[in-house]
């Protein structure tokens, strides 16, 4: 399967670093323009010399906003009026007791994890419902579907996530726009293996084993048992972009490696 995404102008939510990145990556492989979003102009601007050197001619460039809110939604959509591919792949998480977690805790997460990608799916969804073209992605999570008692808050805005896919590819009926969401599981991006760090100290072990400790410990459902890489979890969303997708609309796509036990 040759996937071929030349003139196509995609946006990455979240994308200096982990699967973001790796999102951003896999798209310029496969010759989409890339916009490469972060809060940080030094990291954008990092990023984007890292996508050029990985991927040399590639068209890519960047915008610092923070998407979590509204004002810098509205200047991503300045700097960028039209996209063909829009990724909602802004999010944070956070593992805390429930009885611990304030509620500004569950705002932030919120803001960041779902009204990032309702604000910007609201600016571009209508302009590639008018040109008959598009898709739009959340990277959404297994911890929507199996809600993790030690971050419910996340889980939540996780479980949003699929209701706004779910209802914006209603929207798109018989036309060749498609929303879908991509569920990963555990995955070793920079900000898994940041909260897996103190593990790594304290046992002296490579992160890449901690990591599958913690998938044995924590999801032991796992059939892949590990945690996954950025790079498995992008395969999934350029096929999901890409035009033979074309029949995948308002799905829940899982790169969870089995982790939740159900053959829906």
């Amino acid at each position: 399967m040759q996937i071929d995404l030349k003139g196509q102008t995609a946006i990455v939510t979240g994308s200096t670093a982990g699967i973001g990145f790796a999102i951003a990556l896999g798209l310029a492989q496969a010759g989409a323009s890339v916009i490469v979003n972060g809060r940080s102009q030094a990291t954008v601007t990092a990023a984007v010399a890292k996508l050029n050197e990985l991927v040399p001619g590639a068209d890519a460039r960047g915008v610092a906003a923070d998407v979590s809110t509204a004002e810098g939604a509205a200047a991503l959509v300045e700097a960028v009026p039209q996209a063909d591919i829009l990724v909602n792949n802004a999010g944070i998480f956070e593992p805390k007791d429930f009885f611990e977690t304030p509620d500004e805790d569950w705002t932030r997460m919120f803001d960041v994890n779902v009204l990032s990608g309702v604000r910007l799916s609201r600016s571009y969804l209508k302009g590639m419902l008018e040109r008959n073209q598009g898709r739009v992605i959340f990277i959404s999570s297994e911890s929507g579907l199996n809600i993790p008692v030690e971050m419910i808050h996340y889980g939540f805005s996780k479980t949003a996530q699929l209701a706004v896919s779910r209802g914006l590819a209603k929207l798109t009926r018989g036309s060749k726009v498609t929303v879908n969401a991509v569920l990963p599981g555990p995955t070793l991006s920079e900000g898994v293996e940041a909260m897996l760090k103190d593990q790594v100290a304290k046992t002296g072990k490579p992160i890449e084993e901690v990591g599958t400790d913690f998938v044995r410990a924590f999801r032991p459902t796992s059939l892949i048992q590990r945690t996954a890489t950025v790079e498995e979890v992008a395969n999934m969303v350029v096929y999901a972009c890409s035009p033979q997708a074309s029949a995948t609309n308002g799905a829940a796509l899982r790169v969870d490696g089995g982790v939740v036990d159900f053959i829906a």
